[in-house]
């Protein structure tokens, strides 16, 4: 390491600030104070720069969120809530979900590439592994009121945010589609009538530039605008020493322009339109270990690589070298327009949002991980739309009685782009060898041979939803909720095998079908489901609350958009349609304020899962992205601590979260990577759910000092936080090598801050260079060898930041 690396570690680290803590969220950067129940919540932005002295982190309970569609201090809201700033986001960098994870250990997040990505809270939210479109999430992921669908939206840099809320537990009768594990709800910063503006550069090791920007002011009469940008870019992370290219690289453009119309507080017109665009040569994996299967001899990894004449690497994936052949591309452009109505009326807000979104997915991969021409194509370009409706009321139905209802409407397309592709190259046929036949070996049989898929889903999501509070006594309140929801989806899916050996031999042919084979199936399906929530929230001092949740959630029937397996020759049509989940959740809760300057919060859940919804990763090469299936019974059950501190010039902050998550009966389960070639299916009741650590703990700190600067006032500020998880299984069926070890990840910086609204600071992620796994997969075809997702090396860097 060299002398500036060591030099900028040391002043960090060693500054004074207990190693395992982190900042809270500064108020100027959170919203204003709590308002009245059923008012609304202010649309100009961020405060102009305070002082110094005035710009103290705030306190969980001094936070205004609208959780319940409703502006009210966190702490009076009886859901278990986590509520992170805009000024912690930016200066913790965690410009996007992967980082904010570390914040709020309650979340998973696991990227292999924008489309395959899962978003869970509680082990529950997005099949775990590759993703299949024609499933839903049960974590809502909501930008300004709209719901966005698909999972890559998770993987966008945020731009401007004034606050993100992670709800957890099932929320579906607040929010317009369903939330039966929980919801993100992210608020962008709103134009304001006061002129203001926001310049911020940060430069990094390994080449990382990120700017970002954002204006708003008076427009005349009525109107107000915001525009703001957000530009990341870094240097690939891993070498291709076949290319001698550097892959996985951070290229991120996101804009989004706001125009509002506001009369008096009573109506607020808001229209806003975003653009994000993602470009990276990136989402390579690195070849992470190999594995004994249960197949014959001749099928193992080893054995097949030596009779290509191919080297066999010895993983160390930690060298972040690659020999792939095949381009990894990740074109990702997510956008929309939104128009959101707020009417203040007598007795409520009256709230219509109305959107369309788009999608647009150009990937290229390289699912054999091996410069070996196996498969030389993988690439599923797709496009999609959803259009959203939403009308919700908020307000007093009578002196002790509120509520929230809304109706909601969700329509979406899926379509490839033109076509899905996968392609067998010259050296597949030692992979998908099946038989001692030598008529494997014959020339050109497999190379350029593939399908191509044409998978086609339109999905309608309809539902009314509704809570009631009723003050019982001034210290009890009571909630009843209910949601009615539609679901209507239907699927056409078509796959054309083409290329390879042009021949008319039988024999032949039937080992090609073996491989990949013509599939054609349609479905429609339609469900209607009601469920609810009873919550009793009871205020037993002025500084302490508690409270009990009963509720019931649903997650939507799927359908299997990527190919069905055979059975022999027939297509199991039978699998086609995935059954929906039954959630039923209790949840207990304590939250309290024990001095003016501390928060602590405890919640205990028991969740049952009938019907889980999991991915299957087969070893059929034709459904190298898997296929979706049904466990019977899933088991989430926890606890979650949440503590603040403020002190003079301290700040400090803790989360725990406890986590135990099986199968409890899951009988018709795939086999793990190892037991390949044994039994198709096996019993794995009792197993551990994937991607769920039992333990996760994330703190920190964060120390100010003032200082006397030339003409102004000025402050240092120091921070450090830590994440940490135990380990978790990394395969849908639990397997004895696909497991991730326990690691911690600490981050550190420090910074100089003027009355001026200037701010420049020094930081380090991973600060002590921990190497670990974020995820493990299999390649396609199981045959033994698998890869591994990266986590981030040590980075370091320098921002300036300017607000007036």
């Amino acid at each position: 390491m060299s002398s500036p690396q060591n030099l900028l570690i040391l002043s960090l680290l060693l500054s004074g600030v207990p190693a395992a803590l982190a900042q809270v969220p500064s108020k100027n950067d959170g919203p204003p104070p709590p308002l009245p129940s059923g008012a609304s919540v202010p649309t100009d932005g961020p405060r102009p720069p305070a002082p110094p002295a005035a710009k103290t982190a705030v306190l969980l309970s001094e936070f205004t969120v609208t959780a319940r569609r409703r502006a009210e201090a966190a702490q009076d809201v009886p859901i278990p809530i986590s509520v992170v700033g805009g000024s912690e986001l930016d200066s913790t960098q965690s410009f996007n979900v992967n980082r904010l994870k570390e914040l709020v250990p309650s979340v998973q997040f696991y990227s292999s590439n924008p489309r395959n990505t899962a978003i869970n809270i509680r082990g529950q939210g997005t099949t775990f592994g590759l993703t299949n479109d024609g499933i839903d999430a049960s974590v809502g992921f909501y930008v300004d009121g709209v719901f966005l669908a698909r999972p890559a939206a998770t993987t966008l840099d945020f731009i401007d945010v004034e606050r993100i809320e992670v709800l957890r537990g099932p929320q579906g009768t607040l929010f317009g589609k369903n939330t039966s594990a929980g919801a993100f709800n992210i608020t962008s910063r709103k134009p304001s009538f006061t002129h203001r503006g926001t310049f911020e550069t940060s430069y990094g090791n390994v080449g990382f530039i990120q700017t970002k920007a954002s204006l708003t002011g008076p427009l005349g009469g009525h109107f107000a605008g915001r525009v703001s940008v957000s530009s990341t870019r870094r240097d690939g992370l891993l070498l291709n020493t076949l290319t001698r290219q550097k892959v996985n690289e951070l290229d991120n453009l996101g804009v989004r322009g706001q125009l509002l119309y506001s009369v008096d507080g009573r109506v607020d017109v808001l229209l806003s339109a975003d653009l994000t665009r993602q470009h990276p040569v990136g989402y390579a994996q690195v070849l992470a270990g190999i594995v004994p299967t249960r197949r014959p001899a001749y099928r193992q990894f080893a054995a097949i690589v030596a009779d290509l004449g191919y080297a066999a690497p010895n993983p160390e994936p930690f060298a972040r070298r690659i020999d792939h052949d095949s381009e990894w591309r990740s074109g990702n452009d997510y956008g929309g327009v939104a128009l959101n109505v707020d009417l203040e009326l007598p007795a409520g807000t009256v709230t219509s949002t109305t959107a369309w979104r788009f999608w647009d997915w150009d990937p290229s991969n390289d699912r054999d991980f091996t410069a070996l021409p196996a498969l030389t194509l993988s690439q599923a370009t797709s496009t999609h739309q959803q259009t959203s409706q939403e009308i919700r009321w908020a307000g007093r139905l009578a002196s002790r009685l509120t509520g929230v209802m809304g109706v909601y409407a969700l329509a979406q397309t899926l379509r490839p782009d033109p076509v899905h592709s996968e392609q067998a190259g010259s050296a597949q046929w030692r992979f998908a060898q099946s038989s001692t036949s030598p008529l494997w070996r014959t020339p050109g049989l497999l190379e350029g041979y593939g399908i191509k898929s044409y998978p086609k889903l339109d999905s309608f999501s309809g539902a009314t939803f509704g809570q009631v509070e009723w003050s019982l006594t001034p210290q009890v309140d009571l909630l009843l909720g209910l949601r009615a929801n539609y679901d209507d989806k239907q699927v056409d899916f078509r796959r054309e095998t083409y290329g390879g050996l042009q021949t008319s031999d039988p024999a032949l042919l039937a080992l090609k079908r073996s491989v990949y084979s013509d599939q054609a199936f349609k479905a429609r399906v339609d469900d209607t489901v009601v469920s609810g929530q009873l919550t009793a929230n009871v205020k037993v001092s002025e500084r302490t609350r508690v409270f009990a949740t009963y509720a019931t959630g649903h997650k939507p029937v799927g359908l299997n958009l990527g190919g069905l397996p055979t059975e022999g020759t027939r297509v199991m049509t039978e699998l086609a349609v995935v059954k929906p989940e039954s959630v039923g959740h209790l949840e207990a809760g304590v939250k309290a304020t024990p001095t003016s300057n501390a928060v602590i919060n405890l919640s205990v859940f028991h969740t049952d899962v009938d019907d889980f919804q999991t991915l299957v990763q087969a070893p059929d090469l034709a459904l190298n992205r898997g296929y979706l299936a049904n466990a019977e019974k899933v088991r989430v059950r926890g606890a979650e601590l949440d503590a603040l501190l403020r002190l003079r010039g301290v700040s400090l902050r803790g989360a725990l979260a406890y986590s135990d998550g099986k199968y409890v009966r899951f009988t018709n389960a795939p086999p793990p990577l190892e037991e390949t070639g044994g039994p198709t299916f096996k019993d794995i009741s009792g197993g551990r759910l994937p991607g769920l650590s039992r333990w996760a703990a994330s703190a920190g700190a964060e120390f100010t000092r003032p200082l006397k600067l030339i003409g102004d006032r000025g402050e240092v500020i120091f921070g450090i936080d830590a994440f940490y998880r135990s380990s978790f299984s990394s395969s849908p069926s639990p397997s004895r090598f696909l497991n991730i070890d326990a690691h911690t990840v600490a981050n550190a910086r420090i910074g100089l801050r003027t009355g001026r609204g200037l701010e420049l600071s020094l930081w380090v992620r991973n600060a002590l260079n921990r190497d670990y796994f974020e995820q493990l997969l299999p390649a396609g075809g199981n045959a033994g060898h698998y890869a591994a997702v990266l986590g981030d090396p040590r980075t370091f860097g320098v921002t300036l930041n300017y607000s007036y």
